[in-house]
């Protein structure tokens, strides 16, 4: 790929968009790693250089681990440990956190496999190492060290049951070797079948394994009589890729090949018992039956990971939850929902829903029992399925009433319609009226949502009604020559934000203006050379295109002329997207690169070079976040619009303008393994939030402020809590008891009342206790933890750690502890701070509130907190010469913050007023 000359400077400023995450993905080409903690079994799987864990259950995603230097080539888990080989190197994970790094290997580490107490790790250069986990901190270098000498490559690895301190190992040249990983000494030789093996798995019963070869055979074999006890061939072409035993007691063993096929074979009768023929669409990766369940779950290099039950009278296994993205890479992207939902349409041929904020609800459209239909005329799902979509449109607008999606397909002469309510395929087929019919193209959906517009690849236009899925008018031009739109293919139709006009592009270069309702043609105009993509924004009018000269043009369609032009791409551009508010205009090409340009401007504010050329973008209707899809790439990256979270006012303070900045894609984790900055670490924090519901802020976005995400009646209680303790009074005065405890001494009275009989301390004893009480006074109350905490914290200039802590105490409780330090006996004996512990107790909360509402943090938890030390303090800091200078500052700070967040929110109400008398 070429590079630019202004590379190099400009990758160290900072651009508009930075990294955030990628969606989509599901699983990789790594076997799968299963454990089970207590009553519930986690799978945990790689996805490029990161890995996640899904619990079972439900296969819901709990926990994604952060980004490694290398694609992950090795996987295995016990309990919180994870542990992950990349290139030469294993890493080491206690949940989501890298607690150790093992790197004795000098060549690439293949095979990772879970020992009792101990990870075995296999090299592609025949070496093989030992690693206790125990103590992983000081425990940095192998146990032990096992070099497998001669023509032995290994590729699998198994841990015979009874078999104390030995494993099996499978090779490439078809022979298996048992090795004592105690005394290093390899204790049998296995002669092999002739053919490489893929896949070796022990079985419920004794001294048995499975063992898959690359010929398509399966062995079933006694290792300690060395004796074949039964051979499975796939009719599949193909290796076999992944076997598993039931432990249900039924004698089932399950076979996956590199076709996408499971074969489930039948111990007892020795043949082969269901077959699913399209349980994947790539190679099976792993296999694993759950212990005493009848439920399989498989996970493929599709994308893919699937869980099946055994529960049917004829023992064939159902699908009984999924969880999968594209296999193939997508083409077509769009935000919906206002943001929260990405539509993307893949090579795959599938149609998915994709959520930004909760992953579990992301999911393919149906297509109307493509299984079924598939089965029934036992064909593959993939040739049921429609085509690969090239082109489509959504509207929310009509989202409740009918069909609100409609699709164009590779060489398809027909439209489809989506109810994206129920997420399946419509109950219409768009099919324009062409004499010749030839592909659909191009499409949109009117702005009511009740009109869809269709171009194709002969010309033709016409227009449809939603809702019924009947024609409702074609665009005819009398000036072609012949009867149809355009004279060559339609590269691309919208529609006005009024119903007025309908504006369509021929590949030709020329560009039709109609009206929407006559379907008369009003203007036109030429753009000069072919045209390959046409955006339009309906709020303002403009319409962008592109054409085979890689020159960005901008027309306003109402004044038809030209009014911008953007030349910079050196190479096809992919996509056109633009912004909300029509001000900035986001292009794509394979070039490499991704250009803003700002539309009001009339120039370049940004560009950024990835490694892989973008095929498609979308930006959200909030403009915080830019979606993309890349070449040969299966997910779908976001990007956060830093512009939405600095309080920069400029663009020019922080875009690169015309240089080009190289940036590296978005990683299933932005975690600190991806070196990102502390920007991107704040906007990844806060895009969390939307969806754990959890936040713990070390760094604030400047000029804003934070909350403390406590329940809302928690803090406002603070403030009325004399109105709660009102209310809560009983509104009976309580009752005497009847009788007195029997332990509790008595005497009798003259009105017949229980009266308790007194201690028996004499005077001076109790005049020396009261002593002892107002003695210890000042040392009990720098003893409560409340004060030591602030003390600790007004030490050590980090108050966090106070904050938490009131935080966690009840309204009554904080109450308290602030009356605690109250000055009753008030006589203007102590003059100085040192000299009265009330008084430093109350500068240090005014330190507390001076530090934490300058910074914003907890704001309203704060303002609630100051608002009740005030009641309780206020007369006191007001005699207090000692405390007046601080509250003078506590309210100058305050007055400094708020003018700041009330200029932010007029701010806001601007544009908010801005955008809305905009859109009409």
């Amino acid at each position: 790929m070429k590079s630019d000359l202004r590379d190099g400077p400009a990758a160290l400023s900072q651009g508009i968009f930075q990294p955030f995450r990628a969606i989509g993905y599901i699983t990789s080409s790594v076997p799968f790693s299963v454990q089970r903690l207590g009553t519930e079994t986690f799978v945990t799987v790689s996805v490029g250089k990161a890995w996640q864990i899904y619990n079972c259950a439900k296969l819901n995603l709990v926990l994604v681990g952060p980004q490694l230097p290398k694609k992950i080539r090795a996987l295995a888990s016990y309990r919180d440990y994870t542990f992950a080989a990349y290139g030469n190197k294993i890493a080491v994970f206690k949940r989501a956190h890298q607690v150790a790094t093992w790197s004795s290997h000098t060549a690439k580490v293949k095979l990772l496999y879970l020992f009792g107490d101990h990870i075995l790790s296999v090299d592609v250069d025949h070496h093989l190492f030992i690693w206790a986990f125990k103590g992983i901190e000081q425990n940095l270098e192998p146990v032990s060290h096992i070099v497998l000498e001669g023509k032995f490559s290994p590729t699998c690895i198994v841990h015979p049951d009874t078999y104390l301190n030995k494993v099996i190992l499978g090779s490439q040249e078809g022979n298996l070797q048992i090795w004592n990983v105690n005394t290093k000494k390899k204790l049998y030789d296995f002669k092999g079948w002739d053919s490489p093996i893929s896949c070796c798995v022990s079985s419920p019963a004794l001294d048995v394994v499975a063992v898959g070869c690359a010929d398509g055979k399966i062995h079933v074999h006694n290792i300690r009589y060395d004796e074949e006890l039964v051979t499975f061939t796939h009719s599949m072409r193909g290796a076999v890729t992944a076997l598993s035993f039931s432990t249900d007691g039924q004698p089932l063993l399950a076979s996956g090949g590199s076709s996408g096929v499971i074969s489930i074979w039948n111990l007892e009768k020795r043949r082969l018992q269901s077959v699913i023929k399209d349980a994947h669409d790539g190679a099976i990766i792993s296999l694993h039956f759950f212990a005493n369940e009848p439920v399989l779950m498989s996970a493929s290099a599709d994308n893919s990971i699937k869980m099946w039950i055994f529960d049917t009278s004829d023992g064939d296994p159902r699908l009984l939850r999924f969880r999968n993205g594209h296999s193939a890479p997508p083409l077509c992207i769009r935000f919906y929902a206002n943001g929260r939902h990405i539509l993307s349409a893949g090579q795959d041929r599938a149609f998915r829903l994709f959520s930004v904020v909760q992953d579990q609800q992301s999911r393919e459209l149906s297509q109307r029992h493509v299984a079924k239909r598939a089965k029934k005329l036992r064909i593959k799902e993939e040739d049921i399925k429609l085509k690969p979509v090239i082109a489509f449109d959504c509207a929310e607008i009509r989202e409740r009433d009918w069909c609100n999606v409609v699709t164009c397909h590779v060489d398809t002469a027909e439209a489809y319609v989506w109810r994206l309510q129920n997420f399946v395929l419509g109950e219409h087929i768009l099919n324009p009226s062409e004499e010749n019919r030839t592909p659909v193209k191009a499409c949109t959906i009117s702005a009511c949502g009740n009109f869809a517009v269709l171009g194709t690849a002969g010309g033709w236009i016409e227009r449809f009604n939603l809702q019924s899925g009947l024609s409702r008018g074609i665009y005819l031009d009398k000036s072609e020559r012949r009867s149809c739109g355009h004279y060559g293919e339609v590269v691309g139709v919208a529609c006005d934000s009024t119903n007025t006009l309908m504006i369509s592009a021929g590949y030709h270069g020329d560009i039709k203006v109609w009206n929407f309702r006559g379907r008369e043609l009003n203007s036109r105009w030429e753009v000069g050379c072919p045209v390959v993509k046409i955006v339009y924004h309906r709020p303002n009018g403009l319409l962008a295109t592109v054409a085979d000269d890689l020159v960005i043009r901008i027309y306003d369609v109402v004044a038809l002329r030209m009014v911008r032009k953007f030349e910079g791409h050196n190479d096809r551009v992919t996509d056109l997207c633009f912004s909300e508010d029509g001000k900035w205009l986001l292009s794509s090409s394979m070039d490499g690169t991704l250009r803003i340009w700002d539309v009001i401007l009339a120039r370049q504010i940004d560009a950024v070079r990835v490694d892989v050329a973008i095929t498609a973008l979308s930006l959200s209707p909030n403009m915080d976040v830019l979606a993309t899809t890349h070449v040969d790439q299966n997910g779908v990256y976001l990007w956060v619009n830093q512009a939405m979270f600095t309080g920069s006012s400029s663009i020019d303070s922080y875009v690169s303008g015309n240089d080009i900045r190289h940036i590296n894609l978005p990683s299933i984790s932005a975690a600190e393994g991806n070196k990102v900055t502390d920007f991107e670490k704040r906007n990844t924090h806060c895009l969390h939030v939307k969806e754990t519901g959890i936040m713990q802020f070390d760094q604030k976005i400047p000029d804003l402020i934070t909350l403390s995400l406590l329940p809302k009646t928690q803090w406002q209680s603070l403030i009325n809590l004399d109105i709660i303790k009102v209310r809560n009074k009983p509104i009976e005065l309580p009752k005497k008891p009847e009788k007195a405890p029997f332990f509790l001494p008595s005497v009798p009275s003259l009105s017949g009342d229980i009266m308790f009989k007194p201690s028996e301390e004499t005077n001076e004893e109790l005049k020396d206790k009261d002593a002892e009480q107002n003695s210890d006074y000042m040392t009990d109350l720098l003893a409560s933890p409340f004060l030591q905490v602030l003390q600790s914290a007004v030490e050590s200039k980090n108050f966090s750690a106070f904050t938490d802590y009131i935080k966690g105490l009840s309204p009554s409780s904080l109450d308290m502890e602030l009356r605690m330090i109250q000055i009753i006996d008030d006589d203007g004996e102590f003059s100085g701070l040192s000299k009265r512990p009330e008084l430093l107790s109350l500068d240090m909360l005014l330190d507390y509130f001076i530090r934490e509402i300058s910074c914003g943090n907890n704001f309203e938890f704060v303002q609630a907190v100051v608002r009740l030390f005030l009641k309780i303090h206020g007369e006191t800091v007001r005699c207090q010469s000692q405390l007046q200078d601080k509250a003078q500052k506590l309210l100058e700070t305050q007055c400094a913050v708020w003018q700041r967040v009330d200029k932010l929110f007029q701010n806001a109400r601007c544009m908010v007023a801005f955008l809305s008398n905009s859109q009409f």
